[in-house]
């Protein structure tokens, strides 16, 4: 028995080993392969389509001034629509619409209040009650916590336009906005998951969709059955690109970056967030994500070097260095310094817990609601499923 053991424990030492050397090799072309990606941008010429801004909000998060302010500035020269979506009349992001509308007042923007629920997202139940709306023919859906440059539209028209795009979506960077917590879940986004996502566009293996930014026409939205046909999906943004996939068309990702802030305060609320991330992934590509581990090198690094030291010790070092060509290059692509190298590699241990702890999860937290995950990417809130033991 213990023979048996010792040669289980090799085999592991051994596949910790190849996976932690893959590991260090794909990041290393992953980063070269991020700042190529993005060194192929060039100016878009100002647009004059007319476009809605869908936005929906919840709560005043610590810089929503700021992020919605920088969809007003825009170098666009036809009519813009920034429809907003609340769901409470006592919510604080009424008052920084109010505000936006104070300081604007040239710009089209329009609030809707209305808590009709018509399903366990939250998200979706807002964009439904705003889907009515919609003013324009073009329609670019982003989370509240995003922020733009001003070639923001140019860039996302210029790609909608091509031929067989029926959605465009962008990548994000992540930026710490409440300190300490919020700037380690950017280093986790920006040097991690960004990364990957990028490395998989470049080489046609993925082709994501995100709520960063989905935009898409007002027909091809009809098309797809609008907002409400994902009420009861967690990742409806995964959903809605693949709902458009199977009208036959592509999704673009135009080689410009957007800011998603993080505004945690603790390592229970970012634990919260990533697991939710996490499992959401799981749930809609499940294969993909088990190779996932292949970028974090590191942590898989460490393990090797208890069943084989020198090797494993080795290896460790050279994750370090890889890891500091991936925070540099990616530094270098956004233009500003994320987070420090010791912030990105505390952040890959946290990562590997989150990835095992993923495995497990049946339920998760968004915005204070428990969502319990079903098949085929469905969610249930933890009350419906609570009035229905009830009824039974």
């Amino acid at each position: 028995m213990i023979h048996f053991l010792h040669l289980i424990g090799a085999a592991l030492g051994w596949l910790a080993i190849v996976v932690a050397a893959c590991g260090v090799v794909y990041s290393t072309a992953a980063a070269l392969v991020f700042r190529r990606y993005f060194a192929a941008a060039t100016p878009a010429p100002i647009r004059h389509q007319a476009v809605t801004l869908v936005k929906p909000l919840y709560g005043a998060e610590p810089r929503l001034y700021e992020n919605l302010a920088s969809f007003l500035v825009l170098e666009h020269a036809g009519p813009v629509q920034l429809l907003c979506g609340i769901q409470r009349r006592d919510d604080p992001a009424i008052a920084v619409v109010e505000a936006l509308r104070a300081d604007y007042p040239d710009a089209q923007i329009d609030l809707v209040i209305d808590g009709t629920v018509h399903g366990a997202s939250g998200k979706l139940s807002n964009l439904i009650n705003m889907e009515p709306l919609i003013r324009h023919d073009v329609v670019v859906l982003s989370d509240s916590d995003i922020a733009v440059a001003p070639d923001y539209l140019s860039q996302i028209l210029r790609a909608l336009d091509q031929p067989k795009t029926g959605i465009v979506t962008c990548v994000y960077a992540g930026r710490g906005d409440t300190g300490f917590w919020s700037r380690f879940g950017a280093a986790g986004v920006s040097y991690q998951f960004m990364l990957g996502l990028v490395f998989g566009v470049a080489n046609k293996l993925a082709a994501p969709c995100m709520g960063s930014t989905i935009a898409m026409t007002r027909d091809t939205l009809h098309r797809i059955g609008g907002f409400a046909r994902f009420a009861d999906k967690l990742a409806d943004d995964y959903a809605m690109g693949e709902a458009v996939r199977a009208l036959g068309l592509e999704i673009a990702l135009p080689p410009m970056l957007v800011d998603h802030a993080f505004d945690e305060r603790s390592l229970p609320a970012l634990w919260r967030h990533e697991l939710r991330w996490g499992a959401t992934v799981r749930d809609v590509a499940f294969w993909p994500y088990v190779g996932i581990i292949i970028g974090l090198p590191l942590p898989v690094a460490i393990l090797s070097a208890l069943y084989w030291p020198t090797v494993g010790l080795i290896l460790c070092a050279l994750a370090v260095v890889a890891r500091l060509v991936v925070v540099r290059n990616v530094d270098a692509t956004v233009g500003r310094r994320i987070a420090p190298l010791w912030m990105a590699l505390a952040h890959d241990g946290m990562s590997f817990a989150i990835y095992i702890a993923s495995f497990f999860v049946r339920s998760v937290d968004w915005r204070g609601a428990t969502l319990t995950m079903k098949t085929e990417g469905r969610i249930v809130a933890a009350h419906k499923i609570q009035n229905a033991e009830q009824r039974a």
